[in-house]
């Protein structure tokens, strides 16, 4: 009798379903069997759908066994590069003392994802990972993201300033090729940086000095960022920083004579600067450099008041007036460099005046390149207890401007 229905018996099945359920044995045997068997629920004697509802919110359990789609797996791939763009530098191993020690974040595990065994030989197709498997992505973007450099730059508002970085750094895995001639220069000019502290501490014991010990990569990092805008054009540049590492900086950055730098520390001259206190640290220099490139480049490390951070605002001022006074309209002959201690660069509310006022019409210069050395401890303070901020960079963040961490050993 069964076989002889079919949709337009709809109704009169419900019907029977409904004598059913008040007195089954108002049905005969065949329908009482058939009921039971495939439509009669005894936990909720309805027809509601016998399996689990599922929503965007509560997506159905991928089935054991089975691989992600295609789509799907690129999916997950393009929020997991984001995540490393976007939080890689958490976990960069920028610490040169090992004293903090970062967990990765759930977002940067391939588990966090749902990825497998089955997945990882998988070919990508996302931008600057097309053509790599899911395993040498994962390795690629540790390499670019985590290695000794931390970068954060998806607070850029601009996109094809965050693609540009995006493309310079993961095509390279954010190293820099250096020739023969680039790495024998960054040896001399870090062995140089080295000499010069260990000869003061030598020469000059108990002498109070402000030394660059542990931070000697700043002179080499100097030496290449000066070399490459000379490359671009630049004609002159205007240094600022406090007192730590200033006379390293004089010394083999601008050029300053040692002989001048020493008679200073000697006091030769005390009696021109009584109740001038550590006046060698305060001192500025001019000097005319040639570039490997052959051009000259005039180099100015301005004098130095007490105060950490007050020579910011007077470097980019004195920018500013030189490239007016070149009628250079593009902003682009004249570069200011400024170097901070972390501890002032945070801490002090000039910093962020300066850099709000960085980019508007009056006071634009295109850019300053910031240098902030990491003491890991400010004068007495340690930075769990100076600032609330996980960096002292993050300041920055205001500006549309990339942040690179670098670990300086």
């Amino acid at each position: 009798m069964k076989e002889e229905l079919n949709s337009s018996s709809l109704d009169y099945v419900e019907e029977l379903y409904l004598e059913y359920l008040q007195d089954p044995n108002s049905l005969d045997s065949e329908w009482q069997e058939y009921f039971k068997n495939y439509i009669a629920d005894s936990q909720t004697k309805s027809f509601s759908a016998n399996f689990e509802a599922s929503s965007i919110f509560n997506p159905p359990a991928k089935a054991v066994g089975s691989s992600q789609s295609a789509t799907d797996l690129q999916y997950k791939i393009g929020m997991l590069i984001r995540n490393f763009r976007t939080r890689g530098h958490i976990m960069a191993k920028l610490d040169p003392l090992g004293l903090i020690v970062n967990q990765t974040p759930q977002e940067l595990k391939l588990e966090h994802y749902g990825f497998d065994e089955n997945d990882f030989d998988r070919i990508v197709e996302s931008g600057t990972m097309s053509g790599y498997s899911l395993k040498e992505v994962y390795e690629r973007l540790k390499e670019t993201y985590c290695r000794s450099i931390g970068v954060q730059f998806m607070h850029i508002d601009d996109y094809e300033v965050r693609d540009w970085l995006q493309k310079r750094m993961e095509n390279s895995l954010n190293r820099l090729e250096l020739n023969h001639e680039q790495q024998l220069r960054i040896l001399a000019k870090l062995t140089e940086a080295v000499v010069f502290e260990e000869f003061l501490q030598k020469k000059y014991v108990g002498v109070k000095s402000f030394s660059l010990t542990g931070s000697e990569s700043l002179i080499p990092l100097l030496d290449l960022a000066i070399e490459q805008a000379a490359e671009q054009g630049v004609v002159e540049v205007v240094l600022g920083m406090a007192h730590r590492g200033r006379l390293n900086v004089l010394s083999n950055i601008i050029k300053k004579p040692t002989r001048q730098i020493f008679r200073e520390f000697d006091d030769a001259d005390a009696q021109a600067y009584i109740g001038r206190g550590d006046v060698k640290y305060h001192l500025g220099y001019s000097q005319d450099i040639t570039s490997q490139v052959g051009t000259k480049v005039h180099m100015s490390l301005s004098f130095n008041p007490s105060h950490l951070e007050f020579i910011t605002p007077v470097v980019n001022g004195r920018v500013r007036a030189k490239q007016d006074r070149l009628k250079d309209k593009k902003r682009q002959k004249v570069l200011a460099i400024a170097i901070h201690g972390d501890a002032a660069f945070i801490g002090e509310g000039v910093v962020q005046e300066t850099l709000n006022l960085s980019e508007l019409e009056a006071y634009r210069i295109s850019g300053t390149l910031h240098v902030v050395l990491n003491n890991q401890i400010g004068f007495t303070t340690t930075p769990e207890q100076s600032r609330s901020s996980f960096y002292a960079t993050d300041i920055a963040k205001m500006l549309q401007s990339p942040i690179f961490h670098v670990n300086g050993e």
